[in-house]
């Protein structure tokens, strides 16, 4: 795996380690606050994710994807996160983390890290 892909998925990482216990955050969001799409945060998480709170990860409805919401439903009744009566997911409205904080929080977990811009630009990501 190339130096750029391996910096974008621990920047994903870290961004999904932030989010705060007892909130969700859509693959949409986390996207914005990567600079990539919700698609790549998806492979990020399927592939990677399982070292990482994977059950905050939501789509912008709320909902756990793939077949993931029976794992993760006693992990939410935990952390106070309600089912929507459908019991695919939560009101994301409802629990949705902050994103303007959760971005705030990701510039400075990832200070460490080589600037993405930096790389090689035509490096697949």
């Amino acid at each position: 795996m190339d130096a750029r892909r391996e910096l974008i998925i621990e920047r994903v990482l870290r961004c999904v380690e932030l989010v705060p216990r007892g909130r969700v955050a859509s693959y949409g969001a986390i996207a914005a606050i990567c600079g990539i799409g919700p698609r790549q945060v998806g492979s990020i998480m399927r592939h990677y994710g399982a070292d990482v709170p994977w059950w905050r990860i939501t789509t912008h409805a709320g909902d756990i994807g793939g077949d993931h919401a029976p794992a993760a439903r006693p992990i939410w009744a935990e952390e106070g996160i309600a089912l929507k009566p459908n019991g695919l997911g939560c009101r994301y409205a409802d629990f949705a983390a902050d994103t303007d904080a959760l971005a705030r929080a990701w510039r400075a977990a990832i200070a460490d890290l080589p600037d993405l811009d930096a790389l090689d630009p035509e490096a697949p990501a």
